[in-house]
């Protein structure tokens, strides 16, 4: 009788456990009306800002262990702009960015390790053009909690700098910097159970 009971109780224990660990796992999609991926390079010795304004993906999280947490993101190369026709079409153009023959930029982590609160350097995958190169991210996490209606979000700000030359981007030497600032700040939704097939 004792055996049984014990053994109720590890099972219960074991299964609880389970449970619980795949409940901590939440998936939020990023929300592309509140999320900002900007940069900024130097013309000459000023600095030139823009924006991608497309982006989606998806960030994977643990609460209790987000250095276990996975993030992909899809940026539109031609949603490129720095609010003057003229500079953004040329960027779209086969002199920067070649946005019709390679319309999308994408990121996927691979290690998130932790440094100091709630900041982490998210070293993933890059990819611009047909060059996927591996960066670190400097990452933040804003936090948790209701947004819009009651539904769930995290807040995510990330920044990192890359040089324009190891995406095979390089012209107008002399002119245009070849360090550029990337700040990302990102919103993303928690993604609601599918429903339950009858």
């Amino acid at each position: 009788m004792k055996h049984s009971i014990l053994s109720l109780i590890v099972a219960g224990v074991t299964l609880g456990s389970f449970a619980s660990a795949n409940a901590a796992v939440e998936t939020y999609d990023i929300d592309p009306v509140h999320t900002w991926v900007g940069f900024s390079v130097s013309h000459f010795f000023t600095k030139v800002l823009g924006y991608f304004s497309a982006v989606k993906g998806t960030v994977v999280v643990d609460r209790d262990h987000l250095e276990d947490s996975k993030v992909e993101a899809v940026i539109e190369v031609a949603s490129i702009t720095t609010n003057t026709k003229m500079r953004d079409d040329d960027l779209r153009s086969t002199n920067f960015f070649a946005a019709a023959k390679f319309p999308a930029m994408t990121f996927k982590s691979k290690t998130w390790k932790s440094t100091v609160g709630d900041t982490y350097a998210v070293t993933g995958v890059l990819t611009m053009k047909t060059i996927a190169k591996e960066v670190v991210l400097k990452v933040k996490s804003l936090g948790f909690g209701p947004g819009m209606n009651g539904a769930v979000i995290s807040g995510w700000e990330a920044t990192l700098t890359l040089d324009r030359r190891d995406f095979d981007i390089a012209a107008d030497q002399g002119v245009i910097g070849n360090n550029v600032d990337v700040v990302i700040n990102i919103e993303a939704d928690l993604r609601k159970p599918a429903p339950a097939k009858p």
